[in-house]
């Protein structure tokens, strides 16, 4: 065992998506940070949009923490590696507490964090009260740090809601409505936190919020009632690698407003595996940097369909890099882009890059979420999937996704398909889960051809 580090770390959760507990997580990173404390802020679940708010509170990466996709020993690890030089660690989590296999309440339970519930108290009063007392007792294996009331219409209704609570001691405060610190969203949830131009000055509005709780006026030595102790293995939580199997392998990576999905992980695994990164802009550049391989992640190509459109000289580059028996790499919005066509909400219909065959069609509603995982020869991905559009294809299917818990069947899950070196799929994949199977998804034909390539233990 390695030494066991330990920091004040807690758990912000709700009753239920929508609750605020995202503007909770960023406004108590956003306060401490301003004081000159390390913060260190994860996520819980396959979240893209939270950790952009997170970051810009922190001033730290954001990494993801789930059981199931990223693994026990990698979240054990990151938590212990926060540890290590953080004064506090904020784990966001996902949905309701209780819900999904494995829950936040799960990851809680596993790693100690005490809970800090944040519920809308906007439509209720002495009931708050009955709701505390029941999520806080409904399981028996869980810490609990207090709770915080959040939209509140009046210091009336902040004393009505505090006198509900069973034990005064879990009461942290409450936060009244304030549109200054409500952050926007969007189809797929919160905007990118980039995109909005007075970011910062709502994350400062919710910390100077904050400050006048009792959980905010908590000094250094109040939150030491919340240390958690975090032992690793020595070997656990990253891959080991013999050797760099993407050695020698420059990855030109989208990112921009329109592809803007990425796990921070996911860099971390590619430069693991030897890569070298570059990024470019699909809305902005001509052409693509020089590389062996491309990553178009996901993102809101259905918002940019028309300048994506017209960057035609991209799309040449694109189809040059191709027709040269590159690998690309597509996620969703990144494989929305490479089909013939793109239907927006509205019903207007925009000409994509045309690498796929087919059309794409924006929904009102969500279509696929979820937990998935992509058996490979090389090796299982785990991922997931969340996404408003269809696709429409004479293509079949390479490969499919299944969920954790069925067995593979030709119509379940999300398709994989390869065209050329292009592989595409609205499949978004946690790198880490199988270096192996990621390294062939970048790796040059020549790379892989040759038998002294690198081994992935």
């Amino acid at each position: 065992m390695s030494d066991a580090p330990c920091c004040p770390a807690i758990l912000i959760a709700a009753p239920a998506s929508g609750q605020g507990k995202t503007t909770v997580a960023a406004a108590l990173a956003r306060l401490h940070t301003r004081q000159g404390k390390k913060v260190r802020v994860f996520k819980c679940g396959p979240d893209f949009l939270d950790p952009y708010w997170h970051t810009m509170a922190s001033g730290a990466p954001v990494h993801q923490l789930d059981l199931w996709m990223t693994g026990e020993a990698d979240c054990r690890a990151r938590l212990a590696a926060a540890a290590r030089e953080a004064d506090l660690i904020i784990v966001e989590g996902v949905m309701g507490l209780f819900d999904g296999e494995p829950s936040a309440a799960d990851l809680a339970q596993r790693f100690g964090l005490p809970v800090l519930m944040v519920i809308d108290a906007s439509a209720m009063a002495g009931t708050f009260g009955a709701l505390v007392f029941g999520l806080q007792h409904y399981r028996t294996d869980l810490s609990w740090a207090g709770v915080l009331a959040n939209r509140v219409a009046s210091e009336r209704h902040e004393e009505m809601l505090k006198n509900s609570v069973r034990e005064p001691e879990q009461w942290l405060g409450a936060l009244m409505r304030n549109p200054a610190m409500n952050l926007p969203e969007r189809h797929l949830g919160l905007t990118v936190a980039s995109e909005v131009v007075d970011a910062l000055e709502r994350l400062d509005a919710a910390a100077d919020a904050l400050a006048t709780t009792p959980l905010g006026q908590m000094s250094l030595l109040d939150l030491k009632r919340w240390d958690v102790t975090f032992t690793v293995e020595e070997e656990a939580g990253r891959e080991v690698f013999d050797a760099q199997p993407l050695a020698g392998c420059t990855i030109a990576i989208a990112r921009d407003v329109a592809f803007c999905f990425i796990y921070a992980a996911n860099l971390d695994c590619l430069r693991d595996l030897g890569a070298q990164l570059v990024f470019f802009s699909p809305l902005a550049d001509a052409d693509l940097p020089a590389c062996d391989a491309v990553w178009l992640p996901g993102g809101y190509p259905e918002l940019h369909a028309a300048r994506l459109a017209d960057n035609t000289r991209l799309r040449d580059s694109l189809a040059n890099h191709v027709a040269q028996n590159k690998p690309v790499w597509a996620e969703c919005g990144g494989m929305m882009v490479l089909f013939e066509s793109l239907v927006t909400i509205d019903g207007q219909t925009h000409a994509q890059w045309g690498l796929l065959p087919g059309r794409v069609t924006m929904q009102k509603r969500l279509v696929a979420l979820g937990p998935q995982q992509l058996a490979m020869l090389e090796g299982v991905l785990r991922g997931h999937t969340f996404h408003y559009s269809t696709s429409t294809t004479p293509l079949l299917a390479d490969l499919r996704t299944t969920r954790p818990d069925s067995e593979q069947t030709p119509h379940a899950g999300e398709a994989l398909y390869q065209v050329g070196s292009i592989q595409a799929s609205y499949f978004h994949a946690w790198f880490a889960s199988s270096p192996a199977a990621t390294a062939a998804l970048f790796a040059p034909v020549e790379m892989l051809q040759n038998p002294t390539a690198g081994v992935i233990q």
